[in-house]
């Protein structure tokens, strides 16, 4: 593991925000860090990278603590995005480079080399400030892996950003992990998670709910979720016992079967209701995993 929480506990006066919270992450992965609103996610990250300190527990990277590490091997996106506005893109971006340790040519060649990268060369020399903040976010992005770090750390990468650039950013951290960057992020789009992570840790309160293979996650909850295409009496579901309707869209329905309901005795049912055209059992979703252990209040 590259990445070992141990026991890890941050209190702010009488607010546990981290309660006992450990969790590790595989070297080279692409790792999903979840939680509702105010549940530790962005307290958890900085203890991590060791800008806060915890009360109790502790965090290595590949067995040693962070403070015994030299400067340049991470990168952080927090959530509050933070530029100097009256610095101009070009060189700001190498100023950021400079301080994660490249020397002059080096952070002069990554930082044109991200500006195209992220279609950045009209605006290259005006000041942040007259950036939308789309674009600041994209500066951002790019001041965070410029150094290409061994440890990516994204607190909401995609929040604010236009279908365009999400895909685009998925494209370069999916590239970072591939050259063997270990890439965490959070993201309140559990889609992006699904499409994207092998690894997630979900986290309530500070404290832990899951942490593990998604795809060996998804497998444990069973396939309890049931979609059905029917032309026909589209309640016909409400006469069964243990069924209750998920979601009802265009194409499909969407059920969740409690133990015990046989999958034979809804076919039959939805049969004498009308056409099914489609009946499918599958694993719940990771946004159906996450209202299941945290709440739909979440």
């Amino acid at each position: 593991m590259s990445l070992v929480a141990t026991a890890i506990t941050k209190r702010f006066r009488d607010v546990t925000a981290v309660n006992n919270l450990s969790f590790t992450v595989p070297e080279g992965s692409l790792f999903g860090f979840l939680g509702p609103n105010g549940a530790g996610k962005t307290t958890t990250m900085r203890v991590v990278l060791d800008i806060i300190k915890p009360d109790q527990g502790q965090v290595t990277w590949r067995g040693r603590p962070f403070h015994q590490l030299g400067r340049g091997f991470y990168g952080y996106l927090p959530e509050e995005r933070g530029l100097y506005p009256k610095m101009r893109v070009v060189e700001h971006l190498e100023f950021l480079g400079r301080i994660h340790g490249l020397d002059r040519g080096k952070a002069q060649a990554e930082t044109r080399r991200w500006i195209e990268r992220f279609d950045l060369g009209e605006l290259s020399h005006k000041r942040i400030e007259e950036l939308s903040k789309g674009n600041q976010q994209k500066v951002q992005t790019i001041g965070t892996m410029l150094h290409q770090p061994e440890l990516l750390v994204l607190d909401e990468p995609f929040a604010g950003l236009d279908p365009v650039n999400t895909s685009l950013l998925k494209e370069v951290l999916l590239e970072s992990h591939h050259r063997g960057c270990t890439v965490i992020f959070s993201s309140h789009r559990m889609e992006q998670v699904e499409e994207m992570c092998d690894d997630i840790v979900l986290i309530d309160q500070g404290s832990l709910v899951l942490n593990g293979n998604l795809k060996q996650i998804k497998r444990s909850m069973g396939r309890q979720i049931l979609r059905i295409s029917l032309e026909g009496k589209q309640d016909f579901w409400a006469r069964i016992p243990g069924l209750r309707l998920l979601s009802s869209r265009a194409d499909y329905q969407e059920l969740r079967m409690d133990d015990g309901v046989d999958p034979n005795d809804v076919l039959r049912e939805a049969m004498d209701a009308g056409q099914v055209t489609r009946f499918e059992l599958v694993e719940p979703s990771l946004d159906q995993i996450f209202v299941e252990k945290v709440g739909a209040g979440a």
